[in-house]
């Protein structure tokens, strides 16, 4: 073992020490794979969960717009008039789709639970809970 040296701050770590963390820090234990293989799976839930959410919106917006409610994007209410409903809603809900798949596969797994959970969060409050409140007014409306 080293021996410190009179200069040297007494919270410095030895080189030793960091050494020794080294070797007893094990990434390919059984512990370290079950939890990888644990926030990976969730991460592929989560897409899954973001894609299906995409899916909703894009059916949701051409249905409600057949229905004759309007979109509150005015990106989207834009390329309407440009492109037409539907291959317009098929363009923004592919550019979303593939942005999904490489926050997928370009981020840390921890990062991409943090951001797909936020993306999902902020989908549902503004997507499907304000296409299921207009469905569901205009269910109860022919009742």
């Amino acid at each position: 073992m080293r021996r410190r040296t009179p200069h040297a701050p007494r919270h410095a770590f030895s080189l030793d020490f960091c050494a020794s963390v080294e070797r007893n820090h094990h990434v390919d234990s059984p512990l370290a794979s079950v939890q990888t293989r644990d926030v990976e799976t969730h991460v592929y839930r989560l897409l899954i969960l973001n894609l299906a959410l995409q899916l909703f919106d894009g059916v949701a917006t051409y249905q409600g717009l057949r229905l004759g409610f309007h979109e509150a994007n005015p990106l989207l209410v834009a390329a309407f008039g440009l492109l037409g409903v539907g291959p317009a809603l098929l363009l923004f809900k592919a550019k979303a789709c593939g942005l999904l798949l490489l926050l997928h596969r370009a981020t840390p797994a921890r990062v991409g639970v943090t951001v797909l959970r936020a993306l999902a969060a902020i989908y549902c409050v503004l997507s499907l809970g304000p296409w299921l409140g207009k469905f569901v007014s205009l269910a109860f409306a022919m009742v």
